[in-house]
């Protein structure tokens, strides 16, 4: 039987997770065994993830790589890591036997960012509602001391029909529709790359006109998420009056940004959109404006 601790819908704590995996240690057990995906990811050197996984990684894991399972490079235009279709990543899902209605867990390397925060999003758009991120990740859960195997599965393969909640997805034209109808746009980059003083990733500097910078470590307390209530408080101050439905969030390439639409709904505030190509996306086009500086 599920335990009474499920469904998770934003983060679920190593503890919890430990014990609902504990009775199926392989992660191949019934339907009641939450699916665990392994979405640990580095910038710098993007086959080290999938080589740390192949070392160790938890019960059962399957494993996501941001470049090949939770985005499409056959896109141009859309940002370094453009979203994919639906029926290319439903039939990752597929793949890795989930299956709709099924729990998911996502983890990373520590605070969700790279990239278990953009499999909870994925998964999110297509309407499935039972997945959240591990809090702390893979550094919480082996400090916890709990079980890591290096047993890569063979998951039976299943199918996952959906579609996408193309009103949550933003390319660039809306996301300057939406600042025109004075709607927020909220970047999750550090503030040194918001202000165009430090760019190491794309070839402009600088950040869309208009938008407000909150960086998404501002989530973190210790490399987990603060508190609901205390996210909640410091979300209604950046969103200054706008609902959360009137809110967009970017980042460099539409990652970390779902770092921030994580955070938002586990505050309890639902609906707050992506812009998909973000930051490399809207450099993309070079007629589009580019300011520096605070504001």
């Amino acid at each position: 039987m599920m335990p009474k601790t499920m469904p998770w819908t934003t983060l679920v704590d190593a503890g919890s997770l430990g014990r609902a995996l504990a009775d199926t240690p392989t992660g191949a057990g019934d339907a009641d065994t939450p699916i665990v995906i392994d979405a640990r990811f580095s910038l710098a050197d993007p086959a080290a993830g999938e080589a740390a996984y192949a070392q160790a990684h938890l019960p059962g894991a399957r494993y996501a790589h941001l470049d090949r399972d939770l985005a499409d490079h056959s896109k141009r235009g859309a940002g370094r890591h453009p979203w994919p279709d639906a029926g290319d990543f439903t039939a990752v899902l597929g793949r890795w036997g989930v299956t709709p209605g099924r729990q998911v867990v996502a983890y990373d390397g520590g605070d969700g960012a790279l990239a278990a925060a953009r499999v909870w999003f994925l998964l999110r758009a297509l309407g499935h509602e039972q997945v959240a991120v591990l809090d702390g990740g893979w550094t919480n859960w082996t400090a916890s001391g709990l079980a890591v195997q290096s047993r890569v599965p063979a998951p039976p393969a299943t199918s996952y029909g959906a579609r996408f909640d193309q009103h949550r997805l933003l390319d660039g034209a809306q996301v300057q529709a939406h600042l025109q109808r004075g709607g927020l746009l909220l970047d999750a980059r550090a503030a040194e790359r918001f202000r165009g003083e430090l760019e190491p990733l794309d070839r402009v500097a600088g950040h869309v006109p208009g938008a407000v910078n909150r960086p998404y470590a501002d989530n973190l307390d210790g490399g987990r998420f603060k508190p609901a209530e205390r996210l909640a408080a410091e979300f209604t101050q950046v969103l200054d009056g706008h609902a959360p439905d009137d809110v967009v969030v970017m980042c460099g390439s539409g990652v970390t940004a779902c770092h921030h639409l994580l955070a938002m709904a586990h505050a309890g505030l639902h609906g707050a959109k992506l812009y998909t190509g973000s930051w490399s996306g809207w450099i993309s086009d070079r007629s589009r404006p580019v300011a520096t500086g605070s504001v």
